[in-house]
Formats: structure tokens, sequence, C-alpha cells
């Protein structure tokens, strides 16, 4: 009886796993139904960055694509580490000396964050011609 109990903790779990499994059967299935089955010449080949891959394999990239990648790394571990943040700092007293250097800390976290962006907005990173 104490196994059974403890057993049906897991059933949420099993739930999840089982949902997860089904969803990807009735994609692979769905796909395989609705989709288009005829191969033309341009479904076989493998898409690279915006550019068709035709041609020299050495050709070169445009810089724009690595500043935009760096540009929205810089914003998601922004993000990443200002969820904790948050919620470690409404632990805080309100006007307590730690809450104003976690506070000062974060604002030159953030700030970094904004001067990368003006420095990526003033060099065009933003702009596709």
């Amino acid at each position: 009886m104490l196994a059974t109990v403890e057993l049906i903790a897991y059933l949420p779990v099993l739930v999840a796993i089982l949902m997860a499994a089904g969803f990807v059967v009735a994609n692979i299935v769905g796909s395989a139904i609705i989709g288009p089955s005829k191969a033309g010449n341009v479904k076989g080949i493998s898409y690279e960055s915006g550019m068709d891959p035709i041609g020299s394999t050495k050709r070169r990239f445009n810089v724009r694509f690595y500043m935009m990648a760096m540009t929205f790394l810089v914003f998601d571990v922004e993000i990443i580490f200002l969820y904790p943040w948050a919620v470690s700092f409404t632990q805080l007293a309100p006007n307590s000396p730690e809450a104003a250097v976690f506070l000062g800390r974060i604002c030159f976290f953030v700030g970094t964050g904004v001067a990368a962006y003006v420095y990526a907005w003033r060099k065009g990173v933003f702009r596709w011609e």
C-alpha cells in the first residue's frame, strides 16, 4: 500500500511524458499525411543563414549575420541574469544599504547591455539593406 501511494506521486510525470510522446508521434504522422510528398529542386538543399547554398563553398558571409547574433546573445544573457536578480531583490529590505548596492550592480549590468545596443545601432547592425 505504501509503495502505491509513493508511485502515485509520479503520475503527473508519467502523464507529461505520454503527452510529449503523443505530440511527437502526431506531428510525424501528420506531416507525412498532410505534407507535400513531391520532392522538388529546392526541397533537398540545406538552408544556410538566409543565403542559398549554391556556388562556391568559400563565399564570405556578410558581417551583419555575426553582429546580429552577438547582439542577440548580449540581450539573451542579460535576460537570463535579470530573472534571478529580480527574485532575490524582492527578498531584501527596501531601504537597506545592501539593496542600494544590489541595485547599483544591476544598473551597471543593464547599462553595459544598453551600451552594446547603442554601439550596434551606430554601426548599422539593425539596417538590412
